[in-house]
C-alpha cells in the first residue's frame, strides 16, 4: 500500500475542511506535522484511501504494526513525532509566558516541586515519583490544603530533611498552587477544544437522538435527508400517508433549532389562491400598515434575517392541497434570482415589514406531500427547484415498528443538536462541485438525459449543478458512501420525480432506464417488470433504489395506462 504526497496532501487538506472527521479518530500517541500543524497518522491515510479506494483503514489494517503506516508516511516525506505527554515543560512554558517579569520565580517553584515530590512519595503520599505526572485536581487540591497547614510546623514530615535554601517554606504551597492553576487551565482549553468539536454538524448525533425519541428511519434515509436539506433549501416529502414525513421535518428542526421561534408549521389550505397566506397583503384601509399573515411566516423570514448564524425552517403541510405555483409562486421565483420579494410600493409601514423581504441563505422550506382525489400535482418548475424524497415502508421496517413500537418523545429531540447549528449554515453554504468520482457520474448522468430527452423529461444545468452539490455533501456526511449510492439517491431523487405519461409513453423509457440500473446479463423486462419476487438486493443491482421505483411505476403504467413518480 502506498500513497503519493499529493494524494496524502489532498486527504489532510480534506481533514481540514471538514473537522468532524478529526473528532471521530484520535492518536493518544504520535502526530504527523504538515505546515506546523498536527494530524492523527493512521486518520491521513484512511482519508487518502477513502479517496482512492472508497474504504477507511485503521492500526488493524497494518497488522497493528505501527512502523507500518509511519514507514508509508515517512517515505511519502511526512515527519511524525511522539506526543509530548510532559506537564514539566508544559507548566514552564505556561508559567514563563504568565509571568514574563518575574521568570526566576520559577527555578524555585520547580525545586519546591522536586522536593515535595521527593518526600511526598516516601511518605506514601502519592503514588507517583513526580508531581508532574498528576493531573488529579482533587488530590493535588488535598495536596495543596496539607502543605499549607504544615508548612506552619517546621518538623512536619517533608521538612525535617530538606530546608529550602533559596527562600521561604511557603514556596511549597505557591508552587504547588500555580501547578493546579496550570492544570486549570490547560483543562478549560481542552474543554473548549471538545465543545469545538461538538459544534462541528455531526449526523450520526442526530441519528441517535432520533432513536432515542422513539423514531425509527433507516441510516442512508436520514443521510438522505439531511444532505438535500444542505444541497439545496427547498426539500419536498412525498409519499405514504402516514409513513412519517411531518414527523422527520420536526424533529430535525426541532433538534437542530435553540427555540420554537426558529421554525413554524403551516398547514396549506385547499383554497390558498394567492400568496397572501404566508406573504400577507397591504391594508388598503390603513395605507400605514401591513397585514401579516396569521402564519408567521413573515416573522419567521424577518427573524432569519436578523440571525444569519441560526437556521430557520418553514414546514408547509401537506403542501399540494392547492396549486403550488399560485400561492408559493414568488418564493419559486427568488430561489433563482436571489432577489427579494415585493410586498408594497411607497413608504415604511408602522408595524416593521420592509417593502422588500430578503430570503436568506438560512431559511429551509420543507414540504410534505400527500397523493390522492384531493391533491394537485407539482409542475416540473416546482420539481426542478426541490429535492424530492420519497417516504416508503419495507417489510423489515414494518417488522421492527410492530416489534419495538414506543411513545414518540420529541421534546427529547429539543435543542440537542443547536450547537452544531452554525456549522450546519456553513455546510449549507458549500457550492463545491469538485467531486473525486466524477468522470463515472458523468458517464451515468449522460445516459440518463439522452433517455429523458426522448419524452421531455430530461435535466437541465440548474439540476446537473444540484445533483453535483447533492454529491458533495452526501461524501461530506458519510465518508464511506460508494459512487454508485451517490448516483442511486440523485437519480431517484432529481431525475426521475419528473417522469410521469401514457403507458405507451412511459414504457419503453422505463425499461431503458431500468436497464442502467443493472448489470450481469439481468433482462430488464423478464427478469424484473414481470417478476413478483425480484430481489432488488440481488448484487447484480447497480442502483437498487432507483430499479425498485421504476418497477412501480412500470408496473402502474402496465396496469392503469397511466404513472407518474408520485403515488397514492
Amino acid at each position: 500500500m502506498t500513497f503519493t504526497k499529493e494524494q496524502l496532501i489532498e486527504a489532510i487538506q480534506k481533514i481540514d475542511g471538514n473537522p468532524v472527521l478529526r473528532n471521530k479518530r484520535y492518536s493518544s500517541t504520535y502526530d504527523l506535522i504538515y505546515n506546523n500543524k498536527t494530524y492523527p497518522p493512521i486518520l491521513v491515510l484512511s482519508v487518502a484511501n477513502q479517496n482512492e479506494n472508497g474504504k477507511e483503514l485503521f492500526l488493524s489494517d497494518f497488522n497493528n504494526n505501527i512502523e507500518v503506516p509511519f514507514k508509508i508516511l515517512k517515505e511519502a516525506g511526512f515527519e511524525i513525532v511522539k506526543k509530548e505527554n510532559d506537564h514539566q515543560k508544559g507548566f514552564e512554558k505556561w508559567f514563563k509566558s504568565h509571568n514574563k517579569k518575574d521568570t526566576g520565580t520559577y527555578s524555585s517553584y520547580l525545586k519546591s516541586l522536586e522536593y515535595l515530590s521527593e518526600s511526598l512519595y516516601e511518605n506514601k503520599k502519592i503514588n507517583k515519583k513526580s508531581i508532574y505526572q498528576i493531573d488529579d485536581l482533587t488530590l493535588l487540591e488535598n495536596i495543596y490544603t496539607e502543605v499549607l497547614s504544615l508548612q506552619r510546623n517546621p518538623n512536619a514530615y517533608f521538612f525535617r530533611s530538606r530546608t529550602p535554601s533559596y527562600g521561604t517554606q511557603g514556596f511549597y504551597s505557591a508552587a504547588v498552587n500555580k501547578y493546579i492553576e496550570y492544570l486549570k487551565t490547560l483543562n478549560m482549553n481542552k474543554s473548549k477544544d471538545i465543545a469545538i468539536h461538538r459544534s462541528f454538524f455531526d449526523i450520526t448525533e442526530f441519528k441517535n437522538d432520533l432513536n432515542n425519541s422513539g423514531l425509527f428511519f433507516n441510516d442512508k434515509f436520514v443521510l438522505r435527508f439531511v444532505s438535500s436539506l444542505l444541497s439545496k433549501p427547498f426539500l419536498i416529502l412525498t409519499g405514504l400517508s402516514g409513513s412519517g414525513k411531518t414527523k422527520l421535518a420536526q424533529s430535525f428542526v426541532q433538534w437542530i433549532c435553540e427555540t420554537d421561534t426558529q421554525y413554524t408549521v403551516v398547514p396549506v389550505g385547499a383554497d390558498w389562491t394567492n400568496r397572501e397566506p404566508l406573504l400577507g397583503y397591504p391594508n388598503a384601509l390603513k395605507p400605514e400598515e401591513y397585514a401579516k399573515p396569521d402564519s408567521g411566516v413573515i416573522d419567521l423570514i424577518l427573524s432569519a434575517n436578523s440571525n444569519p448564524n441560526l437556521p430557520y425552517f418553514l414546514i408547509l403541510d401537506e403542501m399540494n392541497l392547492s396549486h403550488v405555483e399560485r400561492y408559493f409562486a414568488d418564493f419559486l421565483s427568488v430561489m433563482e434570482s436571489k432577489e427579494a420579494i415585493p410586498l408594497y410600493d411607497g413608504n415604511k409601514v408602522e408595524n416593521g415589514v420592509p417593502s422588500k423581504l430578503e430570503i436568506p441563505s438560512n431559511f429551509f422550506i420543507i414540504g410534505t406531500v400527500n397523493i390522492d382525489e384531493t391533491t394537485n400535482m407539482f409542475s416540473p418548475k416546482v420539481l426542478d427547484r426541490a429535492n424530492t424524497i420519497e417516504f416508503r415502508v419495507s417489510n423489515e421496517e414494518m417488522d421492527y415498528f410492530l416489534t419495538n413500537i414506543n411513545e414518540i418523545k420529541l421534546d427529547n429531540l429539543k435543542g440537542k443538536g443547536a450547537i452544531m447549528a452554525k456549522n450546519f449554515i456553513d455546510l449549507s453554504s458549500n457550492n463545491s462541485l469538485n467531486i473525486k468520482d466524477g468522470q463515472e457520474i458523468n458517464t451515468v448522468l449522460l445516459q440518463f438525459f439522452i433517455e429523458l430527452k426522448k419524452v421531455g423529461a430530461e435535466f437541465g444545468y440548474r439540476s446537473a449543478n444540484e445533483i453535483l452539490k447533492l454529491m458533495n455533501q452526501l461524501s461530506t456526511l458519510n465518508g464511506n458512501i460508494t459512487t454508485n449510492e451517490k448516483i442511486d439517491i440523485a437519480i431517484i431523487q432529481k431525475l426521475l420525480p419528473k417522469l410521469h405519461g401514457s403507458r405507451r409513453k412511459l414504457t419503453p423509457i422505463l425499461e431503458r432506464l431500468g436497464s442502467f440500473c443493472v448489470k450481469g446479463g439481468i433482462n430488464i423486462t423478464k427478469d424484473v417488470f414481470e417478476s413478483s419476487n425480484f430481489d432488488f438486493k440481488n448484487e447484480n443491482v447497480v442502483f437498487p433504489l432507483s430499479l425498485e421505483k421504476i418497477d412501480r411505476m412500470y408496473r402502474g403504467a402496465v396496469e392503469n395506462g397511466f404513472a407518474s413518480f408520485a403515488e397514492a
